[in-house]
């Protein structure tokens, strides 16, 4: 089954899409440049389609170090940004409404490359302009080149050039801890899971060795008047007859006495093979259930049984003497009865 994304998550994506349909609309970078003769400063602002600020003054002064005016036109990078930018929102707002992780990832891993290909493509643009300089220019700095930093600071001349994210940047970043934390849940929470379901299956695993061999261990006591005879299918009427016997498999087969159930254990339905164990009900009270062999069984035609049988049980060799007095049977062996 392919894992599904927590509601949190596809939150996250549409709050992304959302964050970068707004970028659309706000600076992406800013270029500050500060100087004696320029006190308020100087900023260009990179949007997604376009370049505004203080363009012109700029472009003003690139001139005298013969550097190439800056004209959006010249950008292929503001044609086909907005496309893109409108497709990753497109595209996780999909995912929200697909709900598998595999998309998820494949959403950040996409947003990630963008990313770093933008970056790529920036710093290409900013080594251009700062060392494809005019030899013609009005000042000319022997080994000198303008280009602006990626992220940070730099001293160009008596300029100092700060390149920092704008509100659009930011968002683009926002966007990007968003999947990273998306991302990282639904891994931290598949993991969870993954070992939830290893460990219950470890606990069932466990659970079969124990319950298993308990239930060809562990008889069901036999209730006179309600419970019926697995082979004669009549209702058990005197439990001090009554016998049990448990299949491998912990099924449970109650009998009115040790005859009816040895006519059923010699029947097609069940043989000796499938039966993990036999119980007896103890003659004397209170009448539990003992395991064939710790049972101690007498044997007499008088007894008549709920199905005539003439075989009783007892816990202990004390009890089946006393009863041998009362009836004049004979002990037999659990081993020698069911052949």
């Amino acid at each position: 089954m392919k894992a599904k994304l927590s509601p949190l998550s596809r939150l996250l994506l549409i709050i992304s899409a959302i964050g970068l349909v707004i970028v659309l609309f706000v600076p992406l970078w800013r270029i500050d440049l500060e100087a004696p003769q320029y006190p308020e400063g100087l900023r260009l602002l990179i949007h997604t389609n376009d370049l505004k600020g203080n363009v012109d003054i700029i472009n003003g002064l690139n001139h005298y170090i013969g550097m190439k005016t800056l004209h959006k036109d010249d950008f292929i990078e503001f044609t086909v940004l907005p496309y893109i930018i409108i497709g990753f929102a497109v595209f996780f707002a999909l995912v929200a409404f697909l709900n598998r992780r595999g998309w998820l990832n494949l959403a950040f891993a996409l947003f990630v490359i963008f990313g770093i290909v933008a970056m790529v493509d920036f710093w290409r643009w900013e080594y251009d302009y700062g060392h494809d300089l005019s030899p013609n220019a009005a000042i000319v700095v022997p080994g000198m080149a303008y280009q602006p930093p990626l992220i940070g600071f730099k001293q160009l001349l008596n300029f100092g050039a700060y390149s920092i994210p704008d509100i659009g940047g930011f968002i683009f970043i926002g966007v990007g801890i968003l999947l990273l934390f998306s991302v990282f849940t639904e891994w931290k929470k598949n993991k969870s899971q993954k070992l939830k379901m290893n460990r219950g299956k470890l606990a069932a695993l466990i659970g079969l060795i124990f319950i298993l061999p308990g239930c060809s261990a562990k008889p069901e006591p036999i209730v006179a008047g309600t419970d019926a005879c697995s082979f004669c299918k009549m209702t058990i009427s005197d439990k001090r007859f009554g016998a049990e016997a448990i299949t491998k498999k912990g099924k449970i087969y109650k009998f009115d006495d040790i005859h009816c159930m040895l006519a059923f254990l010699k029947s097609d339905e069940i043989t000796r093979v499938g039966v993990g164990s036999v119980y007896f009900t103890d003659f004397s009270a209170p009448h539990s259930l003992v395991n064939a062999d710790h049972s101690f069984l007498l044997r007499e035609s008088s007894l008549k049984g709920p199905m005539n049988g003439d075989i009783i049980s007892f816990s202990n060799k004390d009890s089946l003497l006393n009863a041998a007095q009362v009836f004049q049977g004979t002990e037999v062996k659990w081993s020698d009865v069911s052949k």
